[in-house]
């Protein structure tokens, strides 16, 4: 770390969206290239008919099937997308309590929606909730970037990338970003 802050110091993580965005466009760009998510967010966006940084789930649930398939969704997206909608409609995701709440709690409700997996959780809790402590072992480019950093490039396991990560406590979040950032400077909007 002591190498990496000086290189990337003046950057920042922000938050840009509200959640239920946020979330719908993680689904809409899981297995995707960058480049395709964003073409396929922008295309959503349009139907939507509103700014691209809010989407109301009311909205999402009242288009049919074909309609979100009509712009490249596929099915399973569009089942996704459907279940987020009516999570939050339904009030079965606590936005107004998650400050209260810890990771793993949010992390459980999160994984309760169709779509969403650990690693979309904690990616959501590191980029929207700008949780500090987050570490996500199963992010292929974290593990990457630690065996590059701490071990000259030798794999590393989970294990490992947990050890080096309790020393980042209580800002694994703010170290993740920064390990990020030695394999790929510019950062992904």
């Amino acid at each position: 770390m002591k190498k990496l802050i000086p290189q990337f110091g003046e950057a920042r993580l922000q938050s840009r969206a509200d959640a239920f965005t946020t979330l719908a466009r993680s689904i809409i760009g899981q297995q995707i290239s960058v480049n395709s998510a964003q073409a396929s967010w922008e295309k959503f966006a349009t139907l939507m008919g509103g700014a691209p940084t809010k989407v109301q789930p009311s909205a999402l649930l009242a288009l049919p099937v074909e309609a979100l398939r009509g712009v490249g969704l596929s099915a399973r997206k569009v089942d996704y997308l459907k279940d987020l909608a009516q999570h939050f409609e339904d009030g079965q995701v606590h936005v107004r309590q998650w400050t209260q709440m810890d990771d793993e709690a949010i992390i459980d409700e999160l994984v309760a929606i169709r779509g969403i997996g650990r690693w979309t959780a904690e990616m959501f809790l590191i980029f929207h909730l700008m949780r500090p402590n987050v570490l996500p072992l199963d992010d292929p480019r974290l593990l990457k970037g630690i065996s590059e950093n701490y071990f000259s490039g030798e794999p590393v396991s989970r294990a490992e990338a947990r050890e080096v990560g309790d020393a980042w406590a209580p800002f694994r979040s703010v170290a993740t970003w920064y390990i990020w950032r030695s394999l790929d400077p510019v950062p992904a909007a």
